[in-house]
């Protein structure tokens, strides 16, 4: 009874949003996974069950295939783009510049800027266009004589994926910075200053003392930065639209849910996306949880 007492009218006040993430969160999570294993392959709705049909379908498309390779060179130029200008930006910062207030600011501000908006100006600056219709990086480089540079962009056959990274790590390259300069400013100075009175450089303070602090920011960074290219969409359909040589597995899912109305299909594909993430965010909580522990 005291217990009940105790935790009554806390649980009572959080009932409402229990409710509400067990319907919309875990209850949508059930139905897309039954949709999945059901024979629902056209806008009729139908019950019958037909296992992993969708799933081994998915695996047997080409187009799924081309989807997979281009989410992993996606994933790869956006990680490592945008954690090497991030932590470049904060660690200038951290050394030192007047002015480090607006300079904060003119980092961040491309995050606040939606990836449809970025992306449709990327899509001009990107503009592949050649000959007398060149736009944006194209034209720069055709009058500043560096004809060289200029090229198909998002459309190119072998790059194009890393080139549609370029928005994204323009967009998330401000708070990459933010985190970044919290850790090289959660390093105390005392640490520091040991470390330069025992005869240290400073690229060994830095290497020795500030950097090994930074690996929980990194962690988050990459966990950060792993689930939002995973389920990259609206920055992929602004720029290259749902072209089959800009397709990753969010665009396709769209193109199999409202186009080809197969909902079976592109319910296995959600199914896929969040296993994705899953695999990324559950060790990251697993970790963050034990290390509250022994702290």
């Amino acid at each position: 009874m005291k217990r009940i007492r105790r935790w009554g009218p806390g649980l009572l006040l959080v009932s409402p949003s229990i409710v509400l993430i067990a319907v919309f969160v875990y209850g949508l999570i059930g139905w897309n996974i039954k949709v999945s294993l059901s024979n629902w392959r056209q806008a009729q709705p139908s019950s019958g069950y037909a296992g992993l049909r969708a799933y081994r379908d998915l695996f047997h498309d080409p187009a799924w295939t081309l989807d997979l390779r281009h989410i992993l060179i996606f994933t790869v130029v956006f990680i490592v783009g945008t954690l090497f200008v991030g932590w470049s930006l904060a660690f200038l910062l951290d050394k030192g510049v007047k002015g480090e207030g607006f300079f904060r600011a003119v980092y961040l501000f491309p995050m606040a800027v939606s990836f449809i908006a970025s992306g449709i100006v990327w899509r001009w600056l990107m503009n592949p266009a050649p000959g007398d219709r060149e736009t944006g990086l194209n034209a720069v480089f055709d009058h500043a004589g560096l004809h060289f540079l200029a090229n198909q962009w998002y459309l190119g056959q072998n790059w194009g994926m890393a080139a549609m990274a370029m928005p994204a790590i323009w967009a998330l390259s401000g708070y990459i910075m933010a985190l970044f300069l919290a850790g090289f400013r959660g390093v105390p100075e005392e640490l520091r200053e040991a470390a330069r009175m025992d005869g240290a450089s400073e690229y060994r303070v830095y290497r020795h003392v500030v950097f090994p602090h930074l690996r929980p920011v990194t962690l988050s960074a990459l966990i950060i930065l792993g689930h939002i290219s995973i389920k990259v969409f609206d920055l992929i359909v602004a720029v290259g639209g749902k072209q089959l040589i800009t397709q990753v597995p969010a665009v396709y899912m769209w193109i199999q849910i409202y186009d080809a109305q197969d909902y079976a299909k592109g319910a296995a594909i959600a199914t896929l996306l969040l296993i994705g993430i899953s695999v990324l965010i559950i060790p990251y909580l697993v970790f963050t949880v034990r290390s509250e522990r022994n702290a």
